[in-house]
């Protein structure tokens, strides 16, 4: 039998170059990367820094609001009522500076930041800065179940454009910056640099190039050093799990994760058909906007907790709080309306920490429900409520990835990858299955069929 011999390379031999054409878009890749490096690190840096500015005064907010209840309800009757009144004159003001200076602004603004990637809108970015900082603060200080990372998402892809507007008709460049500030301000808003590129990656560019990589990653590491730096490096919700959880689990995370996937296509829904009031006459909103301000006061002389963004009540089921399966059904109940209700003031708010919320109620109860029928399966709550950030967030966003990693870095912890992978696929699956949009590309097709009414 003949052996193959192979003929060692010449010491002089030359290695083939590359064809022309390639030689030439390497080249061009290359220096594209070079010369965006620096402003890479500036939009980050800014992004980090106009993200820890608005938790700043979110936790002032915050902090004001709970201190006025506490006031308020020494005096009974008549705190009631000053309780009811400020909130309903906030979240008018909210909603009117929206309406007032800046449209675009409303909600999440991530589809329109979707849509001045795809070059179907404007972007005014020192207008959209000045009004989400704004709107943002007064609406989730006053207790609208909406989160931070909405407002950080649309300010970081305002500080992109800002850097790239005296690119004249480098329209290329400026999607690039526009993508990676939007993914920095995710990243800022969690101290989660990967889940910012992720959502870069997945949500705002379906068609990812390498520079986009590059100057996503860049912008996102850059805004979360600057985060840790002035925040600290703390996890935002601590999950003390040592352990990969029991395979035995897996089976139960099946119907979390189809649970998951038709309760994100419900909420869907119920926010769509709640973005019908944000297009009422001015009149008619004011109405609403004073009228939700009044549930909105009512919840919190009720239960403060409920309020705002969520994030407390999740950091409680998160450190393993004990809660009944009636007051679980409760507090979803009543944080889902109070979600879809917020979010259709049209005020400066995002979805991404609600939704969390809701995820974690969900993934308690599923788990409280697991157990009582089928106690043989260890007891493991915890990694439901988890797992459920992750699985609902799925069925909203249609975001797999971002979800999943999203949820790890919040928590710190890595075991649990084996069960959000099968829970946030598993809704993934019947979301997509009930041919229902995700959100925000729902979002986006009313914005611009309401845009092109308008015009």
């Amino acid at each position: 039998m003949m052996k193959t011999k192979f003929k060692p390379r010449k010491q002089n031999q030359a290695i083939k170059p590359l064809l022309p054409e390639e030689q030439i878009r390497f080249n061009a890749r290359s220096d594209q990367r070079k010369k965006l490096l620096p402003k890479a690190v500036a939009l980050g840096v800014l992004s980090g820094l106009l993200a820890v500015a608005f938790r700043y005064s979110l936790d002032y907010g915050e902090q004001t609001r709970g201190e006025w209840l506490r006031l308020a309800r020494q005096h009974e009757t008549m705190g009631l009522a000053a309780v009811l009144l400020l909130s309903a004159l906030a979240t008018m003001l909210a909603g009117w500076i929206v309406a007032r200076f800046a449209p675009e602004a409303s909600g999440s603004g991530i589809p329109h930041l979707k849509a001045v990637l795809q070059g179907q809108r404007q972007f005014n970015w020192l207008r959209v800065i000045i009004v989400k900082f704004i709107s943002g603060l007064v609406a989730i200080s006053t207790g609208l179940a909406l989160g931070r990372e909405g407002p950080t998402v649309q300010m970081g892809g305002a500080v992109g454009h800002a850097l790239a507007r005296h690119k004249t008709g480098d329209d290329g460049e400026a999607r690039i910056l526009v993508a990676a500030g939007g993914g920095a301000g995710l990243a800022a808003a969690f101290n989660a640099p990967l889940s910012g590129l992720m959502f870069v990656l997945e949500e705002l560019q379906e068609n990812c190039a390498t520079v986009v990589f590059f100057v996503a990653a860049v912008a996102c590491l850059a805004s979360d050093m600057i985060c840790r730096q002035l925040l600290g490096q703390s996890p935002i919700f601590p999950l003390a799990i040592n352990n990969a959880p029991s395979l035995y689990l897996l089976p139960v995370i099946l119907p979390l994760g189809a649970v998951c996937g038709l309760v994100g296509v419900i909420f869907n829904k119920a926010l769509l058909a709640g973005q019908r009031l944000v297009v009422l006459p001015m009149l008619g909103r004011w109405v609403y906007w004073g009228f939700w301000g009044v549930i909105v006061g009512l919840i919190g002389w009720w239960r403060p907790e409920m309020l705002g963004g969520g994030q407390h009540l999740a950091k409680h089921i998160v450190a393993g709080q004990t809660l009944p399966q009636t007051t679980i059904i409760i507090f979803f109940i009543v944080r889902f309306f109070l979600t879809i209700g917020s979010y259709s003031t049209g005020v400066a708010g995002g979805i991404f920490a609600p939704v969390l919320v809701l995820g974690a109620l969900l993934g308690l109860g599923m788990g409280e429900w697991a157990m009582d029928w089928f106690p043989q399966i260890p007891n493991d709550k915890l990694s439901f409520a988890v797992v459920g950030m992750a699985a609902l967030f799925t069925g909203v966003v249609r975001a797999p990835l971002t979800g999943m990693v999203l949820v790890i870095e919040m928590t710190a912890n890595y075991e649990l990858v084996l069960p959000l992978f099968l829970a946030c696929f598993v809704a993934l699956t019947v979301a997509d299955s009930l041919r229902n949009l995700p959100i925000y590309e729902a979002l986006l097709e009313r914005d611009l069929l309401r845009h092109k009414g308008d015009s």
